[in-house]
């Protein structure tokens, strides 16, 4: 897919708690096309220590409004100054960066998209899509407890939503891999995005029921174009760059011990 770098508009930055932001961005142009499972490399001016993009994955694309969302940790100096953006503000942004998840065949197919903390943020995109082809996807969203939760009234509108939390405060107590749908129910395949350790124990499960399945990695991304070697994982082909040949892989060409 074609490469842009676009001065995108701010249209508004949402404080979901006090530790996410969602930034909805514009264009006077139509945005380009975009998968699910993409990124954007932001850049971030005025930090004196932040001197590399940031790596942000596409959290929604509005054909309609022309909006496209980035939800964002605030983690460090140039998160916050992203945080601290205003309506207005332009952010420089290179997209769409790397290859997404794989879209169902038809409709008929049972997909589990399972996320964690700021790992959710690419699933919300990617069950719009599915719903727009007709296919329901089942969300499996955990978190360390209620308020850590993201945005679970716009993944309702896309698909049923299950959930964890590992102090039980909301949903099934325990990790993504304790739920009973997992137990209960089969599915296609599953494409999820998170925590290492969280994609390990699905890849793990996956692994143990024959289920196909995707990861998207969050390794340190710096340049986005597979120039700088900072994200390579090794895999059945030798180690790839994240950036360009990800982030998501299918868990069969990762070299994980599960």
């Amino acid at each position: 897919m074609k490469k842009y770098v676009l001065d995108l508009t701010v249209v508004s930055v949402e404080h979901i708690n006090d530790k996410y932001v969602l930034i909805k961005l514009t264009s006077e142009a139509p945005l380009p096309d975009m998968k699910p499972g993409q990124f954007v490399e932001v850049r971030v001016d005025g930090s004196p220590s932040t001197f590399l993009r940031r790596p942000i994955s596409i959290n929604m694309v509005d054909r309609d409004t022309n909006l496209l969302w980035l939800l964002v940790a605030t983690v460090g100096d140039g998160t916050r100054r992203l945080a601290a953006l205003k309506g207005g503000d332009k952010l420089n942004c290179m997209l769409p960066l790397g290859n997404g998840f794989t879209l169902p065949e038809n409709k008929n197919k049972r997909i589990l998209l399972v996320g964690g903390g700021v790992g959710v943020a690419p699933l919300l995109y990617m069950g719009r899509v599915m719903a727009d082809m007709g296919c329901e996807p089942t969300f499996l969203l955990g978190a360390r407890s209620a308020g850590d939760l993201l945005m679970l009234d716009e993944f309702k509108k896309y698909g049923r939503v299950c959930v964890t939390t590992e102090d039980g405060t909301a949903g099934e107590k325990g990790f993504v891999t304790n739920h009973s749908i997992l137990s209960s129910e089969t599915f296609d395949r599953i494409s999820t995005c998170g925590p290492k350790p969280m994609m390990m124990a699905v890849a793990k499960y996956a692994a143990r029921t024959g289920t196909d399945c995707e990861v998207s990695l969050e390794n340190k991304m710096a340049c986005g174009v597979g120039a700088c070697l900072c994200c390579v994982e090794g895999t059945d082909e030798g180690n790839l760059c994240v950036c360009k040949e990800g982030p998501v892989f299918n868990t069969k060409k990762l070299l994980w011990q599960i």
